[in-house]
């Protein structure tokens, strides 16, 4: 039975695993509320709020059936914000010493990784060795707004990356993106919102593709064309075709994200088993409809993490500390450390 906490940036989460059954338990208080006011994240309030947040969590889940068998507590140790993350470490510790068992580190960016077959372990737990099995080498993509990562993760559990972005991430661009046309915070769910009515080839955006088999991203580009674009149109115009910009801005990324996961699984050469997408713009489902398409025309199957999730969550922190054998940080006990620049390796 494991325990896990996350803390990374802006969101609370405790969540409960049992290998046999899958996430018994799992919350998650949020403070975009919070943060939104201001346009994002500010640290010095995130890590107050965590230390509001995880006595009350952390008195919930002792009430749960199977908390008395804790056998582990696993914590995100980076990357994030520094303050952020030593809290939960620090709340981790205290439960590993008042319970008496170990206390691990789970890289954040693993969690996401792994995040997209959690589904598949609480359908068939005790076939899931044997299913991931059949499923690996899977070529994987983080999307969130630190982060845009294509990844393999192969059959003996290890993580390759393949490429990363040059500037921005794909969150990022769809953040200051929003922020450009003036539609607050978080925003890739309101850009999204307003292109449901737009026409995705009314703007002809750049793509930042490079060369055919390059496969690293970048998105600093897209962000410079709207700004360029937003200058030369009267404020009156940007409402009038709000839905044309949003829907045409919002495909430039997802056609990135789509030809480079298309570049990777060509030069893969046929080698991978399955295609995932994780991070919280994999909650898009214009990306997520793109992705399960292109895993189809690779007759491959498509795991995509659950809405509930694709954010900062402890259930996928959980997940991970069980599932993956080569990436946890098992050994350090009480001196485990915090590593806010950390990556997925």
């Amino acid at each position: 039975m494991i325990l896990a906490l996350e803390s990374s940036c802006d969101e609370t989460a405790v969540a409960l695993f049992d290998p046999a059954r899958g996430l018994s338990a799992e919350w998650i208080h949020s403070q975009m509320a919070l943060h939104e006011k201001h346009g994002g994240v500010v640290p010095d309030l995130a890590t107050r709020e965590h230390l509001r947040q995880f006595g009350p969590l952390l008195e919930r889940v002792r009430t749960e059936p199977g908390f008395d068998a804790l056998t582990h507590v696993a914590v995100t140790n980076g990357p994030g914000l520094a303050a952020c993350l030593a809290i939960g470490v620090a709340a981790a510790k205290s439960v590993s010493l008042a319970r008496g068992v170990p206390v691990v580190g789970v890289n954040h960016l693993r969690g996401h990784a792994w995040s997209p077959f959690i589904a598949l372990h609480a359908g068939a737990p005790a076939d899931f060795e044997r299913r991931i099995a059949e499923l690996l080498p899977h070529l994987g993509l983080v999307v969130s707004g630190g982060n845009t990562i294509l990844f393999s993760l192969e059959a003996d559990r290890r993580i390759q990356i393949l490429s990363t972005t040059r500037d921005d991430a794909a969150g990022e661009a769809l953040d200051k993106g929003a922020k450009l046309l003036g539609l607050g915070y978080p925003g890739g769910p309101l850009i999204e919102k307003n292109a449901a009515n737009g026409r995705p080839d009314a703007f002809d955006f750049p793509r930042g593709l490079g060369p055919r088999d390059e496969l690293d991203f970048s998105f600093s580009g897209l962000k410079t064309s709207l700004r360029y674009l937003i200058e030369k149109m009267t404020p009156d115009d940007v409402q009038a075709r709000m839905a044309d910009l949003c829907a045409s801005y919002q495909q430039a990324v997802i056609d990135a994200l789509i030809r480079k996961t298309r570049a990777a699984a060509r030069l893969g050469e046929g080698r991978y088993r399955s295609l995932g997408v994780s991070g919280g713009v994999a909650n898009n489902r214009t990306l997520r409809a793109a992705l399960e398409r292109e895993a189809q025309r690779l007759r491959v199957p498509f795991f995509a993490a659950q809405p509930k999730h694709t954010g900062d969550n402890a259930g996928m922190i959980a997940f991970a500390a069980w599932a993956d054998t080569t990436g946890v940080d098992r050994d350090s006990g009480l001196s485990l450390r915090i590593n806010p620049s950390a990556e997925l390796a």
